[in-house]
């Protein structure tokens, strides 16, 4: 029995252990990532076994973003770190609150240098309840508190170990942990339904704008493979630019030609009632999601955010950070201003400007205008952004391409609006359901009622 209730009095049937005792229990144990001096920046490989960074434990899931990577021969050295399915992966320093469970495509990874890995053994916990229970508030909260270093948090196996952990019987741990996985799962799939389609869109600005495919295949007298209206839209040669070569009749011409920054600024602090939805450079790295923020705790000048714009970070140009917002008229959005907030010029629509500032040759191009020594402080300068050099494909192809582009990119919208909302339910079910305020049949009639 555990002295400490974090989430409240235990439920008849249920009891308080320690994390570590759950896991010892049911033959696990709670283990560092290797050590620096057990591999070297030197060991990553472009190809090979994935590696769990801090950077890659998101809310409850991993991240293969960049993930870094080591050879077959150093995971076979590393075999102890290395995760398997069932295991919760914890970041050692900083962000000491977020947790990831490991999933079925990830065992075998490797617990990487920065990381803790709780592993619950055969007979322990469903791991599935303890990664939940995990991301109660309170104990994150308790995480938090007992890490050591003020200016950086520091966690350790103890530290993590000693956890009070509220267990019920197994079936109902099962039953928690099914409810909740039903709203992750909704939440998952509809990030990898946008993925995709966000995808389409960019192959086909590719495509059409950066390869120019139909026009390479006009001009080698090869079917391009499109409706004739479409097609013709298309020329059938190549003139020299100071870009290289651009299909016929198209233009050289500026990014500011494109987008025009909008420059409205908004002090919160004027409204300290007010709610406002607060696009920061935070929210976009946590899954571009908004926070809601009444004025009174944004303490700076902000930019104004209006529907139909794009959101652009010139902050360390390197991680990409590019916001199709899903602002409405009417709403009070505001956002950091480390980003520019563009709204495209006539002729040209979001879908399009939004491609093009994902698109790598514009990437590479921002890269080069950074300033300022400290990676983490580098920017770029607006004027040189919007000096940077584009390619101005004619109207009725900028026209058509937005037909076929913004409403893949719409419904991207739409299903991040609709993950907000069943995020938003699990995380006022979670706590309930762990503390026992909110028993599971309960919550099944609920998840009934609302999930489809």
């Amino acid at each position: 029995m555990v002295g400490e209730e974090v989430v409240g009095p235990a439920p008849f049937g249920w009891e308080y252990k320690t994390l570590g005792a759950a896991c010892k229990e049911g033959g696990g144990d709670i283990q560092t990532g290797p050590f620096g001096s057990q591999l070297h920046a030197s060991d990553y490989v472009s190809i090979g076994v994935p590696s769990i960074m801090p950077q890659n434990i998101g809310d409850n899931r991993i991240s293969d973003d960049g993930i870094a990577r080591i050879s077959p021969a150093d995971a076979e050295r590393l075999s102890r770190y290395l995760v398997r399915t069932g295991d919760i992966v914890y970041s050692r320093r900083g962000d000491v609150e977020r947790r990831a469970l490991v999933r079925d495509h990830e065992n075998g990874w490797l617990c990487g240098t920065g990381c803790l890995r709780v592993r619950l053994g055969e007979k322990g916990a469903d791991p599935r309840y303890v990664s939940y229970y995990l991301g109660h508030p309170d104990v994150r909260e308790w995480v938090v508190r007992h890490a050591h270093g003020a200016t950086m948090p520091n966690l350790n196996t103890s530290i993590l170990g000693a956890c009070p952990f509220l267990v019920p019987p197994l079936p109902e741990q099962r039953a928690i942990a099914h409810i909740l996985g039903t709203l992750d799962d909704k939440i998952e799939l509809s990030r990898r339904m946008n993925e995709t389609m966000e995808a389409m869109a960019r192959a086909l600005f590719k495509s059409w704008f950066v390869d120019f495919d139909p026009v390479r295949a006009k001009a080698e007298s090869r079917d391009p493979g499109l409706p004739k209206p479409l097609a013709d839209l298309f020329p059938a040669r190549f003139v020299d630019s100071e870009l290289g070569e651009i299909p016929e009749g198209w233009q050289v011409g500026t990014f500011g030609d494109v987008v025009e920054q909008l420059r409205d600024s908004e002090n919160p602090l004027e409204s300290p009632d007010f709610e406002f939805r607060h696009f920061s450079i935070p929210a976009f790295d946590e899954g571009r999601w908004p926070k809601r923020e009444i004025g009174g705790n944004i303490k700076s000048l902000k930019s104004r955010v209006p529907a139909g714009v794009i959101l652009l970070s010139k902050l360390n140009p390197e991680i990409e950070r590019v916001w199709l917002v899903d602002v409405q008229p009417g709403d009070r959005a505001i956002c950091s201003t480390e980003f520019l907030v563009l709204a495209p010029r006539l002729a040209h629509g979001r879908s399009y400007v939004y491609c093009l500032a994902r698109s790598p040759q514009f990437r590479q191009e921002l890269e080069g205008l950074v300033t300022g020594t400290s990676k983490s402080h580098q920017r770029a300068q607006v004027g040189s952004i919007l000096g940077l050099s584009v390619v101005r494909p004619p109207e009725k192809l900028l026209n058509r391409f937005e037909v076929v582009a913004e409403p893949l990119l719409a419904r991207t919208l739409a299903r991040r609006s609709e993950s907000r909302t069943l995020a938003a339910l699990r995380d006022a079910l979670l706590p309930k359901l762990i503390s026992g305020e909110l028993r599971v049949k309960d919550a099944e009639a609920l998840l009934g009622r609302l999930v489809r």
